[in-house]
This record gives C-alpha cells, structure tokens and sequence, in this order.
C-alpha cells in the first residue's frame, strides 16, 4: 500500500486575535487523508483555515493538537525531512524584481540545493511547460500578472518535488493566465504522477480535481469528489429569463432579498441562475417567477457548495434588502466619463492606444483585460493617479488633463490591496480619510454612521483594521471610498480571491448603489463580474477590441445563441482571435 501524500487526525491550531487576545480556532478537529498522485483541493470562505492548513503540510507552522503526517513524516517530529520533499507556492510568492526570470530561477535553484548538471534539462522543461523560454532576460518586475504566477511555479519547481502546495495561484490572474497555469498543473499530476494539493476560492477550479474538502471556520464541512458535491444540487438548479430592459442582476438581487427558498442566485448569459432550497411552496419565488421563461439546468461544483452552506447555516450574514427598481432612462447628455483617442506611453512602449470610450451617469461599466492589456493603465488614468500622453479624457465634467485635482474630489476609490491603515481601528480609519476628503464634525459623524451602518461595521469598529478577516477588510475599504459621497467610484479588482458568498454580498451593495445613481467603473479577471456590468470593454496589447453590452460582446465572439456559454468564454474568444489576426 503507498504511503498518503497527506493524512491528518483531529488537526487543530488556534491563534491569538490582537489586540483583545482571544483565542480563534484556525482548524479545530480536521480529519482528512490525500492520496499520492492526486489533484485535490481545498475550498471555502475567507478564514476557513485552507492557508493554514497548507503551512502545517509546509512544515511552517505546528499543531497545538491531533496528528500530521506529510509523505509518511511526522510533521511535528521532522519538518524539515517534509520541506526536503515538497514545494509551497504561498498567496505571494517572493520573485524577485530587479532579476530577470533566468537569475530568479538561478536563485531558487541555488536555495534548494539543485546540482548544476540537473539544471539544464529542468529549466529547458519548465520554461517549455511556463512558455516563459523567450523572456528568461527580462526583469521579473516587468512581467504580467500571469506570466509573473508562472514564473513564481516555475521557481517552485525547479526540484522535483514529491508534493506541490498551492496556496490560490490564480488569484489575480486572467481567463487566458489562468487556464495557462492549470494545464501546467494538469501535465504535472498526469505526466510525473505529482501529488498537489491546491487551495482556491474558484469553484470551477475545483472541479478540475480527483477530490475538494470544504472548510469553514476551521471545520471539514464536507468531502468528496466534485460530482459527489455537485449532486447535492441536482434537479434544484434553474435559470430565468428577467423582464425585457431590466437588467439580470436586479432580478438576482430580488431573489436574493425576497425568495426564502433560493439558496443562491447568480447573473449568467443574460438570465439569473439560481439555485432552490427545499421543495416547500415558497409565495416570494413564485411571484418573482410569475409570467417569466424559467429552464432546468444541470448542477455546477459551486451550487453545491452553496446549499451545502445553506444547508448548514453558515451562509455570510444577509445583507439589507437592496432598492432593486429598475434605474430611470439616462439621458445621452448623462455622460460622465468622456474618453476620446486616449493614448498613454511609457518611453517607446505603448501601453493604451488611442481608446475611445463613454460612460453615463448611474451605469456600472467593466475594464477586462488579460495581464498586461492596458487596463489596469487606463484605469489609473481615468482616477486621474496617471497623465494621459495624449488625447482627451473628462470625468465628471472636469478635463482630467488639466484638473486632476478637481476630479478626484468627485470620485472614490477602492485599491485591489488593501490600502487602509492595519495599524488604526475601523473607526480611526474612516475618520482620517474622512478628513483627508474634507468632512469634518458633524457631517463626518454622520457619514461615519451612515457607512457603518450600511457595511455591517458596527461591530468591528474599534478592532484593528490589519486584524480583519478579509470580508470585512473588503467592506471597509468601500466605506472609505463612499465617504464623501462620490459621484463616481472606481473599483480595482475589488473581489480578487473572495469566496462566492463574498462576491454575491459584495454586488448586491454595487447594484443597490447604482440603482441610486452612482456610476461604477470596475475591473475585473473574473468574468462572472462582467455579467452584472451594463457595459464592458476588453482590451488587449492598449487596443480595444470589444465594447458593448454582455449580451453585445458574446455575439461579437459568436456565442450569442448558446445559452450556457458565459462571458469567459467570450473573452478567450475575442482576444484569441484578435491574436492570431495580429500574428499573421
């Protein structure tokens, strides 16, 4: 019989939680066991334990109860016999910038012992595997998102490891980066019969893998293979079609709000799928059903997961019920951002080419890209961080080119990291960005109160703000963008590595915001986002190859008429295609 990549018995670690130091069950009791040769994954909301679980398997941290054995070691006896053996690829992986990609891997190999005859051939295969062969001169800070990630596993594997950690790899990453990295993952598990165990908030990745344990709080909610979950959710999962000219996230929003028997609930294609829980007469449902084209589906790994969270009543806390009218017409001289030739360069390498965009007053409009299309460029310049080398570029009435300042007083922003201050309480940070946008006494309490209330921060208000569990961390960086009441608010992959819950909470608040006038400009590497936009761009290489509605961009890459055919797909399409045209 051969020995388990992994098996753990009543595991359990807890940690002190500042400044209070009460004690947090980061793993309380996990019995689970990976078999070799098997891609496995662990899934659940943020601070279930799947980082800390990892770092246990990693030799990095200890147990203060139960039993690790990792490759038949003792994890508590010798971790050092499993860090021999393994590689961990953490959240963020210390590349290096200033070194190209050959000094990088040159450097991990170095740390890890690697003899110098077995390089060649282990670098020649990864960078084949990475398709990083043609950039091994070029500095690791100047590499995309993705390619950097690939570069971060290529380091990782520069020894053959017996088991490969992966702490959400593709956090961060585009459509295209990301199928990249899990066919490298894939070839792994299949051609070198690698064990890998890997943790992510994506629940089509997790239907990639041999078997998924779902953690909460610290518990083992459940296991199985992913069909084995995704059962959970068969013949309970629907789509419906919304009225004609109101918007599919609306109609979310309302089952999600008024359904008592809808688990879930999601836009895709254009319609809402959602998911029902139990097959009790539910009177909310049926009205909000009444009169509209409703379809069987077949279940996902992730409706599972979401009635088994309902299931287990430990869905996040509702929030409150959104004003989910539909939104007056806007006017066509309701523009608020007017973008004309816009073009940013940097030296001789032009990263935005002469784009040309609008966006009105109240409508939530996407930025999609892969790494390192221009996006992330013209999103700077549109929050007037980043001058325009040329073209015209108004937000909120204002000539950025020339009243950046004046702008910025008329917009918030919500940074991709967390960029508030970990050392202040939630209170402390509300009140200095609140004077930073020149509130002050009265107004600044009441606006405190009024975003506190409406981001459920009540409760936390006095806790330090580093020692948040990352919903919280998310929802008090949006307090402190809405603040001033912006006119405009800009979001910069504001759902990165959040769980599914998190991310129906998190566009439940956007569309109640818009649904009140706000404008939302967003960027985003998850495309299931693109289906709450009114509008989306997709760029790639500066150049804007698609802008429309989501139902306008899916016929532009020919899916239209497919049903099941979501925006990731859309976008592969499109910007493949735009590819191979260039190429030619």
């Amino acid at each position: 019989m051969s020995t388990l990549a992994l098996d753990a018995r009543g595991l359990g670690k807890r940690f002190a939680v500042k400044p209070s130091g009460r004690m947090l069950d980061a793993l309380a009791d996990v019995t689970l066991s990976i078999e070799p040769g098997t891609l496995t994954a662990l899934v659940g909301p943020d601070g279930a334990g799947k980082t800390t679980l990892l770092r246990l398997a990693a030799g990095l941290l200890r147990a203060d109860s139960g039993s690790l054995r990792v490759l038949g070691i003792d994890a508590a006896q010798d971790p050092q016999a499993i860090q021999n053996r393994i590689s961990y690829m953490p959240q963020r992986f210390g590349l290096y910038d200033d070194l190209s990609v050959q000094e990088n891997l040159d450097l991990y190999a170095d740390l890890h012992g690697v003899p110098l005859a077995a390089r060649r051939e282990r670098y020649a295969r990864l960078m084949t595997m990475t398709d990083l062969g043609r950039f091994t001169a070029r500095p690791a800070g100047k590499l995309s998102g993705g390619m950097k990630q690939k570069l971060g596993l290529a380091c990782t594997l520069v020894r053959s490891p017996e088991l490969l950690l992966l702490d959400e790899p593709t956090v961060g990453v585009d459509p295209l980066s990301r199928r990249e990295l899990w066919d490298i993952v894939r070839q792994l598990v299949d051609d070198e019969q690698l064990s890998v165990l890997v943790s992510t908030a994506y629940l089509d990745e997790a239907e990639r893998c041999a078997r998924v344990f779902v953690l909460h709080d610290g518990r083992l909610l459940a296991q199985g293979d992913p069909a084995s979950l995704r059962d959970r959710a068969s013949g309970r999962v629907f789509a419906v079609t919304p009225p004609a000219g109101q918007p599919a996230r609306l109609l979310q929003a309302q089952l999600l709000d008024h359904a008592v028997a809808v688990a879930d609930a999601v836009p895709q294609g254009g319609r809402v799928r959602f998911v029902r829980d139990g097959d009790g007469a539910d009177p909310a449902l049926s009205a909000l059903l009444d009169g509209l084209a409703v379809d069987a589906l077949p279940p996902r790994l992730e409706d599972g997961f979401m009635l088994l969270l309902r299931e287990r009543r430990v869905m996040p806390a509702p929030t409150p019920p959104l004003a989910v009218s539909a939104p007056a017409p806007v006017s066509d001289d309701a523009t608020v951002i007017e973008v004309r030739d816009l073009v940013r360069r940097f030296g001789d390498f032009t990263a935005v080419a002469s784009t040309s965009f609008s966006v009105r007053r109240g409508e939530i409009f996407g930025l999609l890209g892969p790494n390192g299309a221009g996006k992330t460029t013209t999103f700077r310049m549109l929050c007037g961080l980043l001058p325009a080398s040329s073209g015209s570029l108004r937000v909120a009435g204002v000539d950025l080119r020339r009243a950046r300042a004046a702008a910025r007083r008329r917009i918030g922003y919500v940074a991709q990291k967390f960029a508030l201050y970990a050392n202040l309480s939630v209170r402390e940070n509300l009140e200095f960005f609140g004077h930073a946008y020149g509130l002050h006494g009265t107004t600044l309490h009441e606006r405190i109160a009024t975003v506190a209330a409406q981001f459920d921060l009540a409760e936390v208000m006095d806790s330090a703000s580093g020692q948040l569990p990352g919903g919280f961390r998310q929802r008090l960086a949006m307090a402190t963008g809405l603040l001033h009441e912006p006119d405009i608010l800009f979001l910069d992959e504001p759902t990165s590595g959040a769980d599914p819950g998190a991310r129906r909470a998190f566009w439940r608040r956007i569309t109640a915001l818009a649904a009140t006038g706000t404008t939302i400009i967003v960027t985003t590497h998850f495309m299931e986002e693109a289906e709450y936009c009114d509008r989306i761009v997709i760029q790639d290489a500066g150049k804007l190859l698609a802008i429309g509605t989501p139902g306008e961009v899916r016929g532009q890459a020919g899916i239209a008429g497919d049903p099941g055919a979501g925006m990731e797909a859309a976008f592969i399409g499109i910007v493949e295609t735009a590819r191979e045209r260039g190429a030619r």
